[in-house]
């Protein structure tokens, strides 16, 4: 889910939020499969990624904490993003070293409750993945990168990211858990050349990868609300066609610049080619950042992001920009306070005005992992008719490894004035997120 959609989605998630055809016995089926994989998985001995992987993962890398080439670089990863299946682990050295090829799997689900709702209360989902890069001749010349996934319900009528617009809430209280199906979400060429002054990704990608990140933006291991995920003022697309360059200026100074489908939808690849060259509605971006070094890109960085969005004449959404600005600094070795804002005027942005706060905090070696944020936000006049107050989000998470390759994170939600539900001042959205990766 990329919020350039998020804005109609919204009134389509609370009118229609059950998928016609969806069957108990399917989700029965899919919650009995999401136990067997966590519990098989978990319960294997794992290693580390071999360090060919992770010395061509660093090379190549280019993007955010939950972009493909950075997995496992950011402080906060857990120790399941850089273990494995032991059995599997021969296979996946051999598939690198002889063919060039790294790949990787995981399986993630998510339960929310709502103590307040408009309707549906409860939300299971669940995400099965496939990623993994593929590098000719040691990546000589760039790396290609893919992603495939299935994302599905696990015993309820709704999906996790259904939850909050169900309750009345403008926004998300999970971003990647819906009931989508199968989903083609990367497959781009990747290439770092001088000394990795420059970079390009062009293909199929997912712009919040490399689009106002920083170290805690991945919704897969971090905060489940998506304004700590993403900028909710940044009404970035769904993922298409499209391509992004990077310039590191000095090592310490970088400019990234792109442009990306404004319609771009991973259900759909055969539409991929059409919407890009003939629909051609785009969304670009423009960033200039600073950071401390390579190394600490996610958790030693200062950004200002300049966006702007074409109309979308199909979906109706009128062309927008917009600016949002980030900050980030390490203290110490455990602490990860952070300041983020963006301002935004139309293009679909599900907020025009906010600004969001917090600290992470690694408790151990093992990389158990709390995270607190705050955020305050503007719903647009022209969504809410005007009557809408402004709209605040508070969570709390504490992400713990009980095993290598196992992911446990409970956390706590507390929406005040849901933009969406006249009856309800405020509600909580209690949740817990496994993950493991095989």
């Amino acid at each position: 889910m990329k919020q350039g959609q998020a804005s109609e989605r919204i009134f389509a998630l609370k009118t229609d939020p059950v998928k016609a055809g969806r069957t108990s016995s399917l989700n029965d089926l899919g919650l009995r499969l999401a136990a067997a994989l966590l519990v098989a998985a978990a319960f294997l001995p794992a290693s580390v990624t071999s360090p060919r992987a992770q010395s061509s993962e660093h090379r190549e890398s280019y993007g955010g904490p939950e972009s493909i080439g950075a997995q496992g670089q950011g402080e906060s990863q857990s120790s399941v993003e850089q273990a494995t299946v032991a059995p599997v682990s021969a296979l996946k050295d051999r598939l690198a070293r002889v063919y060039g090829l790294e790949i990787s799997a995981d399986y993630n689900a998510l339960f929310q409750y709502a103590t307040e709702s408009l309707g549906e209360d409860t939300a299971a989902g669940g995400a099965a993945r496939l990623y993994g890069r593929w590098s000719p001749r040691n990546g000589a010349f760039g790396s290609l990168v893919f992603k495939v996934e299935h994302r599905h319900l696990l015993g309820t009528d709704i999906s996790p990211q259904e939850l909050g617009p169900e309750a009345g809430y403008l926004g998300l209280t999970t971003v990647p858990f819906k009931d989508k199906g199968a989903v083609l979400n990367h497959l781009y060429w990747t290439k770092s050349i001088a000394d990795n002054r420059f970079g390009f990704n062009v293909g199929v990608v997912d712009v919040t990868d490399y689009v106002d990140v920083y170290m805690l933006a991945n919704v897969w291991s971090e905060f489940n609300n998506m304004v700590f995920g993403t900028n909710p003022t940044i009404p970035a697309p769904d993922n298409g066609l499209g391509a992004v360059a990077r310039w590191n200026v000095t090592p310490n100074y970088y400019v990234v610049a792109g442009i990306a489908d404004a319609n771009g939808d991973p259900r759909k690849p055969d539409e991929f080619l059409h919407n890009f060259f003939e629909v051609a509605e785009y969304f670009r971006h423009v960033e200039v950042g600073w950071i401390s070094s390579w190394e600490n890109r996610f958790t030693d960085n200062v950004h200002v992001t300049f966006w702007q969005a074409d109309r979308r004449d199909a979906a109706m959404v009128p062309s927008g920009w917009g600016v949002a600005a980030s900050w980030m600094q390490r203290f110490g070795e455990r602490w990860f306070p952070f300041v983020r804002a963006g301002y935004s005027d139309g293009g679909g942005a599900i907020l025009d005005r906010s600004v969001i706060t917090g600290v992470g905090y690694q408790l151990n070696e093992r990389n158990d992992f709390i995270g607190v944020g705050a955020s305050w936000g503007r719903p647009p006049k022209d969504f809410t008719n005007g009557k809408a107050e402004d709209q605040y989000a508070f969570e709390a998470y504490y992400r713990i490894n009980p095993l290598p390759n196992l992911e446990i994170t409970p956390s706590i939600q507390f929406i005040v004035n849901p933009a969406l539900n006249p009856t309800a001042e405020s509600f909580w959205v209690p949740s817990l997120r496994f993950r493991t990766k095989l």
